[in-house]
């Protein structure tokens, strides 16, 4: 076992230098001839650990997402060959898959448009593949929503991370798109899209071959109980999941940490239940156990009403920065699903602004400031965004709350209303 382990060690030194020889320059053939022998075996789970390694070892998240392409295309062949578990329909990797077989067809299709588009001067048939092709978005955010948090709790996030950073070149890509569609601009329309379809392609290549695999080593049946019945928060791209695997009749083997760390969280679950059971059946005079309030009292089913029915989103994370709340309103404006309950919050933001939401964090912390302020357009959506420290009665940082606003009918007022006209 112990040369085992050595051998992994030397491999995994191996696979770092290989990264390393590309970011300095080296030919991708050269490289690959020169360590064919080395990644000749090397499995997908190597591959996001040299990735993981590398980022623990200060390597910046967005230097390894520059060379992820580049080093990816170095095992291709390796992995290309590699066969891959496959997990039965209603499985949230089968779904995946499934959705990746749609853009598949998709890309065949926008390459296609984008030359009879540019030919003829007329984007109408385009438009009809482009928004379709743009649903990627739901994809992308169940991953992050929901895939990324459970391979947190495993303490895997270094690929992931990657994989976001790679997902936001690819929201810039659409948006380049967009631009020039609006702007009837269709001088570089071939050239965008080629680079969208290459980006895409590599994106499945990427989950295909490395994150799904590793994915389904690295969690235990019952992580994927639970992505699964989060997923209806998020949606799904183009398809529907099938039915053969079912998580309601799924009874998963316990032991692990990861089923320590679920079962803590079920006996909370199962502790705020029977709270708001004994709540809804009342006291003896029929009447709900009231919390007492700074000012006022009100029941936790009163509480969590008055949340959900806000026409603003509402989250709070603590001082330890792990989200332990979002409201469910009927509106949301940015997609939520449980799987961020728990979750650091650093990790609910792409890499590129990570270092803003920790800035704000510390701010907060050391007293600086009392809250920080973001304004932009979303499409018809006027959104502003403000964050606010929570301190106790001792002065004592106790975490932040986060308050989401679509403000497009609040900007467009004038003048008074005193009286009701309904």
């Amino acid at each position: 076992m112990s040369e085992l382990l050595h051998n992994n060690e030397e491999k995994q030194e191996a696979l770092k230098n290989i990264v390393k020889d590309l970011s300095e320059g080296s030919d991708v053939k050269s490289v690959q001839k020169q360590f064919k022998k080395i990644i000749e075996n090397v499995s997908p789970e190597e591959i996001a650990t040299m990735e993981q390694s590398m980022i623990d070892g200060g390597v910046p998240v967005e230097h390894v997402q520059s060379l992820c392409d580049v080093h990816v295309k170095v095992f291709e062949d390796t992995l290309s060959k590699q066969k891959t578990r496959k997990p039965l329909p209603g499985h949230p990797v089968h779904t995946y898959r499934e959705e990746n077989k749609t853009l598949r067809k998709l890309i065949r299709s926008i390459k296609k448009e984008a030359r009879k588009a540019v030919k003829r001067q007329n984007t109408d048939s385009f438009l009809k593949v482009f928004n379709e092709l743009k649903k990627i978005e739901i994809h992308f955010q169940r991953k992050e929503n929901q895939l990324f948090p459970f391979l947190e709790t495993v303490n895997f996030t270094g690929p992931s991370r990657v994989m976001w950073g790679k997902q936001d070149e690819i929201r810039d890509m659409l948006k380049e798109l967009d631009t020039s569609i609006t702007s009837k601009d269709l001088s570089h329309l071939k050239q965008q899209v080629r680079k969208l379809t290459r980006a895409l392609t590599g994106m499945i290549f990427m989950e295909e071959k490395i994150l799904f695999p590793t994915s389904l080593r690295k969690l235990p049946e019952r992580a994927w109980i639970d992505i699964r019945k989060g997923e209806n928060e998020i949606g799904y791209a183009w398809i529907k999941p099938g039915n053969l695997w079912d998580p309601d009749i799924i009874k998963p083997a316990g032991g692990s940490a990861f089923d320590k760390l679920l079962a803590e969280s079920e006996k909370i679950r199962e502790e705020r239940e029977a709270s708001e059971a004994a709540e809804t059946a009342g006291n003896d005079k029929g009447e709900e156990q009231k919390l007492p309030l700074q000012v006022g009292e009100m029941s936790l089913k009163q509480i969590n009403l008055m949340l959900s029915s806000l026409p603003f989103d509402v989250s709070f994370v603590d001082e330890n920065d792990t989200v332990l709340y979002y409201s469910r309103g009927e509106e949301r404006l940015f997609p939520r699903s449980p799987g961020i309950i728990g979750r650091k919050v650093q990790n609910c933001h792409p890499p590129k602004s990570a270092h803003i939401v920790q800035a704000i964090v510390d701010s907060f912390r050391n007293h600086e400031k009392t809250e920080a302020e973001f304004y932009f357009q979303m499409k018809d959506t006027f959104v502003h965004i403000r964050y606010f420290p929570v301190y106790d009665e001792n002065n004592i940082y106790r975490g932040v709350v986060e308050v989401s606003q679509d403000i497009s009918k609040i900007r467009k007022l004038e003048g008074e209303k005193k009286l009701l006209n309904w």
